[in-house]
């Protein structure tokens, strides 16, 4: 099952190259639509670390994804 850093690791490469290929076919040049990418994927990075943060799991929680695992 995916979960939410599952989807930002994802989100991360669809946005940089997504973004960059969008801004470039709008008219960008590509010397603007790059550093605009990787921002946004910055700020993506950023949220997931900072905002978001990673948690360490607890016992319970490290059984529960143990049971998934075995079934």
């Amino acid at each position: 099952m995916a979960q939410y850093y599952d989807y930002v690791l994802g989100v991360i490469p669809l946005v940089l190259v997504g973004l960059t290929t969008l801004l470039t076919l709008a008219g960008f040049e590509l010397t603007t639509a790059i550093p605009v990418g990787a921002g946004v994927a910055a700020l993506i990075i950023g949220h997931a670390l900072f905002v978001n943060m990673p948690t360490q799991p607890t016992a319970e929680s490290a059984e529960a994804s143990q049971r998934v695992n075995a079934e």
